[in-house]
């Protein structure tokens, strides 16, 4: 499934498929933007303002949702604070100036953590399908904060393990309590770690296979 592009008048919006979670929050908050369960056309920019889109973008976690200003406005900012959001029962949720296995990717991507993701390191909804149970809620551990919040985010799949990343990052709970503060950490992604969501070498003992970056 490719990029699917559609141009308004004053704005693009393109829409990635394959990055999609489905977590509806653009048929929820726009049914006019994004036009659900319809033949042809779907997606229609010029129902509302540039602005709205932009929020719109903004509200999906995957990044299967940009939007390309045409009418010189400004495009998206850089986040002010680089967040990991710990899905309940789902995957990890970045908001970041990221770079995933070396690529690009745009301010927001949901990566897998359950561990059966078919496009590792992004979560393409095999949790659901396949009953994966991890809380978005945890203890907080003791953390200093950061010297800056912001700035470039890495993150690389290890092979056969977590997601090492580096850069400053704010771990945040699924009703958005901070429960860590790191520049560097390393992140369950075989969905077996006894201390979701960091990695506690489980992926040794299940045997867990993907690609690094």
């Amino acid at each position: 499934m490719g990029t699917e592009t559609v141009r308004g008048r004053k704005v693009v919006i393109h829409f990635d498929g394959a990055r999609c979670i489905h977590s509806r929050n653009c048929v929820l908050h726009h049914p006019d933007v994004f036009v659900p369960n319809v033949e042809g056309e779907w997606i229609h920019p010029d129902a509302v303002s540039p602005e709205e889109i932009a929020l719109l973008a903004r509200l999906c976690p995957s990044g299967a949702i940009q939007y390309e200003p045409l009418d010189g406005g400004a495009p998206e900012p850089a986040p002010v604070v680089n967040l990991v959001n710990l899905r309940e029962n789902g995957p990890l949720a970045f908001l970041a100036p990221l770079q995933v296995a070396g690529q690009d990717e745009g301010f927001r991507a949901t990566l897998c953590r359950c561990g059966l993701s078919k496009r590792k390191p992004f979560c393409d909804g095999s949790h659901a399908e396949g009953g994966f149970i991890a809380s978005g809620e945890r203890a907080p551990k003791e953390s200093q904060p950061l010297a800056s919040r912001d700035g470039p985010l890495q993150v690389e799949p290890q092979k056969n393990g977590p997601l090492k990343v580096i850069g400053n990052l704010e771990i945040v709970t699924g009703t958005g309590h901070t429960i860590d503060r790191v520049s560097e950490t390393w992140l369950c992604r075989c969905g077996h770690s006894q201390n979701k969501p960091y990695c506690d070498g489980s992926h040794r003992k299940v045997g867990f296979e993907a690609d690094g970056a």
